[in-house]
């Protein structure tokens, strides 16, 4: 099946929940300002991408219930392409993107308003791209002002994402050989920047945060990817403790734990890796005890990761491990905590594992997709969190299907505190494998980059 085919069929599949009337407008992304003559690389819109595989910006698809695609993009320009590089342009793009129709996005306030007559629902992608709403009311103003002359102004606006969200949950064939081959590279980066921290402190050298992000990097691109899938977190010793760590300058200490959460993207769709390893290539006692327990972890995880579960069964089996662990090793005090039941209820575990076990992985790294089982989001129960008193709504968790994509990550990570053991100060441990839920289970495409201690232990000696 060719690109054009698979694009085809998805915007099919959405005209045909758009029902009798409606129309979708979805534009791309907006290029970004670095600063002064400079912007941000561009990178596309993700729902917009999905029905066109279209990356030019400055580009709207407009899609109506009966299937006719219209691409607005940017026109055919030899002095801009000098500067900017070629353009598709409108006459093209039909063939090349098998829609219907193209127009030069010049025209498209002048198009939009003929689009939009005689139509029933507007369609496009609410809080999403600012500015789009105040866009789609201007559009309908000339609308209404021909209905006295026969014509039907759209008396609906409603949120595509969600037809879309329910599209880019579960995955296919096409978009989940892409995402292993991008794990595939991803894992590869992660075994370089292991081996290089452990041969730079063997020859007695300074390795520093920067050094390993660069070995990242050299292997994304090195093997096609277009860019890092997010800012790759690379955290030597305590800063292994802050989350949402961004790689630096910091010294890598020969005894540190470096972790490292890193995924490149390729054609569109993300990886997600993380590996916690010894800079030096050998685990400490305390470092180890730790890691076996969040391998566990996610070992539980793993095996509840199945056709039929529940989203949150892999973040439930994990927290039983780890609340049972954490009783083992001695960072919670049983005397003080009570058993493994008490800590899970009262959430006593939060101290060192504050996030839950996964997320939807797809085009984005936190894809989209919703987290409560479409069918049974009236029902809820009431609960008062234990930490902060406020009063939760549980819904029932997402029932999981074969393509779905979730990342599975335990962790702990542990700050200096009063009662906590000194021999884990400072550590921060987490281990995230991407799976794609099967009917008998799961498949993990990221497990190229070893994940038990011996194994690192053994790769990094290498």
């Amino acid at each position: 099946m060719n690109a054009n085919t698979i694009y085809a069929e998805r915007r099919a599949r959405l005209a045909a929940q758009l029902g009798a009337g409606g129309i979708a407008i979805i534009p791309t992304a907006r290029e970004q300002q670095r600063n002064r003559d400079s912007d941000f690389l561009f990178r596309h819109d993700s729902y917009f991408y999905y029905l066109t595989g279209f990356t030019e910006p400055n580009a709207w698809l407009v899609l109506t219930g009966e299937g006719e695609a219209t691409l607005f993009c940017q026109p055919k320009d030899l002095e801009r392409e000098i500067w900017d590089g070629i353009r598709l342009g409108p006459d093209a793009a039909p063939a090349a993107l098998g829609v219907q129709k193209a127009l030069p996005v010049t025209e498209l306030a002048a198009q939009m308003p003929k689009l939009l007559e005689n139509r029933s629902t507007v369609w496009y992608p609410f809080a999403t791209h600012p500015g789009l709403e105040s866009r789609v009311d201007g559009w309908l103003q000339p609308v209404r002002a021909r209905v006295r002359f026969g014509a039907l102004c759209p008396d609906q606006q409603r949120d595509v994402c969600g037809l879309l969200d329910e599209m880019r949950l579960v995955k296919d064939g096409h978009e989940l050989d892409i995402m292993r081959r991008a794990s595939q590279i991803s894992a590869r980066a992660h075994i370089r920047a292991m081996q290089r921290s452990a041969a730079m402190l063997r020859a007695g050298q300074e390795v520093r945060e920067y050094h390993l992000d660069a070995e990242l990097l050299h292997e994304f691109r090195n093997h096609g990817s277009q860019y890092p899938a997010y800012g790759s977190i690379v955290a030597g010793g305590a800063n292994a403790c802050v989350l949402h760590y961004r790689a630096d300058k910091a010294l890598i200490q020969n005894g540190d734990l470096v972790l490292i959460d890193a995924g490149c993207e390729l054609d569109g769709y993300a990886s997600d890796i993380t590996r916690t390893f010894p800079a030096n290539g050998t685990f400490t006692g305390p470092q180890r005890a730790l890691y076996d327990l969040v391998l566990a972890s996610q070992e539980a995880a793993i095996a509840a990761t199945r056709q039929g579960a529940r989203f949150v069964d892999p973040h439930d089996a994990t927290v039983a491990v780890l609340a049972q662990g954490m009783l083992d090793v001695g960072l919670l005090d049983k005397n003080k905590v009570g058993s493994a039941q008490d800590v899970i209820a009262n959430r006593s575990y939060f101290q060192f594992y504050m996030h839950r076990t996964g997320h939807w992985l797809g085009m984005d790294v936190h894809d989209c997709g919703s987290y409560v089982e479409p069918s049974q989001v009236g029902q809820f129960s009431e609960r008062k969190d234990p930490l902060s008193g406020e009063l939760i709504k549980d819904r029932p968790s997402r029932i999981l299907q074969p393509g779905m994509v979730l990342t599975i990550e335990p962790g702990i990570y542990v700050r200096p505190g009063e009662g906590v053991p000194e021999q884990f100060w400072n550590i921060g441990i987490r281990i995230e494998d991407d799976a794609v839920v099967t009917a008998t289970g799961c498949e993990l495409i990221t497990r190229d980059v070893p994940v038990r201690a011996d194994e690192i232990e053994a790769l990094m000696r290498a």
